[in-house]
C-alpha cells in the first residue's frame, strides 16, 4: 500500500500520506471541477480536505462524505482508477514522492522515452527499474553520488588505475555508473568518449544520458528477467553487490507497484 495511514479528517496526515493523496486528486481535477491544482506539498488544508469531500460526493457517490481516506479503502481505490493506463508525469510524482517538480521535469521525459527502447515496458519491469533507480538516485534528486570518490581511489577490480580516477568516475547517473572501465564500456556503447577532458561529467549533467546509463546498465546484466519473476534481491545484489537499502527498494517498489495498477 501506497500510505501508511489516513489522510483528511481525524486522520493521521503524514506529509507523505497526504502529498500521495493530492497527487491523485489532481488527477480528477477535471471531474471535480479544481479552478487550480492543489499544491502537492504535503499539508493538509482546507482546499485538499475539500477537494476529498468533492471527490467522495461526485465520483464514489457518498450523499454523505466523511471526508478522510484510508489505505485498503474505497476512495483511494476510486482514486487509484482514475489514474491513465501508461507511465505518465502524474505516475512519477507519486512514484518518486520526495522528488520535487523540478526533479520530475529533468528526468521524466527522458524515462519516458528510453525505457521502452531497452524493453522496461511492462508494468512490473518498470516497478522494479523505478524503485532501483529511485533508491540509486535518492528519488531522482541526485545524479552524482555526494560522496568525494575516494574510496574509489585505486580500485583496480573498477579499473581506477590512474591517480584522481576515484573522484573522475564516482557514482554518475540515475544508477550510479561508478569506474573507469565502466564509464569507458558505457561510452563504448553509445559511441562517445566519457574518459577524458572531464566527459564524465556529462553522465550526470545531461538528463538523457543519466537516464540511459541506467537503462543500459539494467539492459546489460540482464535484469528484465529478474524482474519478471518480482525478485528485488536478485535484482538487488546485480546492481548494489548486496543488499544495501534492502528496505527502501522495497518501500519503492510497493509505491511503483500502487501506481502501476499491480
Amino acid at each position: 500500500m501506497c500510505m501508511a495511514g489516513s489522510v483528511g479528517k481525524n486522520g493521521r496526515n503524514e506529509r507523505h500520506d497526504v502529498k500521495t493523496v493530492q497527487i491523485l486528486l489532481n488527477v480528477h481535477r477535471g471531474a471535480l471541477r479544481l479552478p487550480a491544482p492543489l499544491a502537492e506539498d504535503g499539508g493538509i488544508g482546507p482546499k485538499t480536505l475539500a477537494a476529498i469531500e468533492a471527490f467522495q460526493r461526485t465520483v464514489v457517490g457518498m450523499a454523505n462524505p466523511d471526508g478522510r481516506i484510508d489505505p485498503g479503502g474505497s476512495t483511494l481505490a476510486r482514486l487509484r482508477a482514475g489514474l491513465a493506463p501508461e507511465l505518465d508525469t502524474a505516475k512519477l510524482k507519486g512514484i518518486m514522492v520526495n522528488a520535487t517538480d523540478a526533479n520530475i521535469g529533468k528526468y521524466a521525459a527522458a524515462l519516458f522515452a528510453k525505457m521502452p527502447a531497452r524493453d522496461i515496458s511492462p508494468p512490473l519491469r518498470q516497478a522494479h527499474f523505478l524503485a532501483q533507480v529511485g533508491h540509486e538516485s535518492g528519488e531522482l534528486r541526485y545524479g552524482e553520488e555526494i560522496a568525494s570518490g575516494d574510496a574509489y581511489e585505486n580500485r583496480r577490480d573498477l579499473g581506477n588505475t590512474q591517480p584522481g580516477d576515484g573522484r573522475r568516475f564516482k557514482g554518475r547517473g540515475l544508477m550510479q555508473l561508478t569506474g573507469r572501465a565502466n564509464y569507458a564500456k558505457y561510452g563504448q556503447a553509445i559511441g562517445q568518449d566519457l574518459v577524458t577532458n572531464e566527459h564524465w561529467k556529462q553522465v550526470a549533467d545531461d538528463p538523457n544520458l543519466a537516464v540511459d546509463v541506467a537503462c543500459w546498465y539494467w539492459e546489460t546484466r540482464n535484469l528484465n528477467q529478474y524482474a519478471d519473476q518480482d525478485d528485488i534481491t536478485t535484482i538487488t545484489r546485480r546492481i548494489n553487490g548486496g543488499l544495501n537499502g534492502l528496505e527502501d527498494r522495497q518501500r519503492l517498489l510497493t509505491r511503483a507497484k500502487f501506481f502501476l495498477g499491480l
